[in-house]
């Protein structure tokens, strides 16, 4: 059997390799990793706007062609659980982070003291994030609503392209930008306090997760007057399979079989399962939004509650067309954890790798919470035509 060698082993592989070279790798060996970074960096903010144009569009597009009452239902019902999951980790985040990450506020380097790259190149964006966002909106609705063909045609194959440029450029070189961000934090004595607030935050999110899943299958049990713990046991053997799979897609037969096992009706579970996998994104909405609190916390940015809530409604529309996209969702999050939160290149540098530590964690809540979307779905529908 061939062994693959996926982005979590190579994610963490660049972090080790960066701590144990910043021990001893002069510092123009250093300058020359920060400079690949820089120019990546660059790159990446080029992409950006392109990246949410070509996923969201014919994401909300194809969401379209379903119209009726059931794809109503589970979007509505999706959007909320993720809202919710999203708002539930700000406002736990705001309780305990601030005692969980004591001391850890210079975990970053201070401003002057860490390395410089030899040059950088200038990639200007096309777009504005925000401008990207809107249009990804009008293009994908207005396509929904006239039905168009030659432009869906043409933004399907737009997204293709941005699939192709995340899958073979992006995603390849992420470790090495990883590597270089882990160089720097030990050339600068700050890697052991990002490393402890890495694992704390694993454990409080994984922590959440659990309370999350339970919470949704007890709204689903009230819906449908089953026990809820025997559904979220069913559904484990889903949960399981999508932290080896890591993909909300590849988990789909896994998830619809356990979803039948509920006592969902198999027609039903059918359209709900597929659909969930694209736009029930609770895990993910979780991880990023307890990762950006406390990377905003260490960084020491002070960011309103209102603009968070600005931050966690426009994620869980952005990040509707990211699950089939290895690294999809934080790829989608960045311009708007640069645009309205102010995150910089060395904090963006720190979500990507704590999100994808956590990869596995978010999916499989994802696909888990997919079957309680259906259990409600069936129960409203069945109420609906009695």
């Amino acid at each position: 059997m061939k062994f693959k060698f996926g982005l979590l082993p190579r994610v963490v592989l660049a972090i080790a390799l960066g701590i144990a070279c910043g021990f001893f790798l002069p510092d123009w060996a250093t300058r020359i990793a920060l400079t690949f970074n820089a120019i990546f960096g660059e790159f990446l903010g080029f992409v950006i706007p392109l990246l949410i144009l070509g996923l969201v569009a014919p994401g909300i597009a194809d969401l379209g062609k379903n119209a009726g009452r059931l794809l109503a239902l589970t979007a509505v019902l999706a959007y909320a659980f993720t809202l919710f999951s999203g708002f539930g980790t700000y406002l736990t985040g705001r309780v305990l982070f601030p005692s969980l990450l004591a001391g850890s506020e210079a975990v970053l380097p201070a401003e002057g003291t860490a390395l410089t790259p030899y040059f950088t190149v200038a990639m200007p964006p096309v777009m504005g994030v925000m401008s990207a966002l809107v249009l990804a909106f009008v293009l994908g609705l207005g396509m929904a609503y006239t039905h168009s063909v030659t432009l869906k045609g043409a933004m399907d194959d737009f997204k293709r392209i941005i699939d192709r440029v995340i899958v073979r450029v992006i995603i390849p070189l992420l470790p090495l930008y990883i590597f270089g961000i882990f160089l720097s934090m030990t050339q600068s004595g700050q890697v052991a306090g990002v490393l402890g607030v890495f694992v704390k935050l694993i454990a409080v999110i994984f922590c959440m997760t659990v309370v999350l899943l339970l919470i949704q299958f007890s709204a689903a049990g009230i819906a449908a007057h089953k026990n809820p713990l025997k559904m979220l046991r069913t559904m484990l053997t889903a949960y399981v399979t999508a932290l080896g799979t890591q993909s909300s897609a590849a988990t789909i037969p896994v998830t619809l079989a356990q979803t039948l096992k509920l006592g969902v009706r198999p027609e039903l579970a059918s359209f709900v399962v597929p659909l969930c996998a694209t736009i029930h994104l609770s895990g993910s909405m979780m991880k990023i939004t307890a990762c950006a609190l406390a990377v905003a916390m260490i960084a020491g940015l002070d960011i309103s509650a209102g603009t968070f809530a600005g931050f966690i409604l426009l994620l869980a529309v952005t990040m509707v067309a990211a699950p089939g996209v290895p690294g999809g969702a934080i790829m989608a999050a960045l311009g708007l954890l640069e645009s309205m939160l102010g995150f910089d290149e060395t904090l963006l540098g720190l979500m990507i790798a704590t999100y994808i530590a956590m990869d596995s964690f978010g999916t499989a809540t994802n696909v888990t919470g997919d079957g309680a979307v259906a259990v409600i779905v069936d129960a409203i529908d069945r109420r609906l035509k009695s």
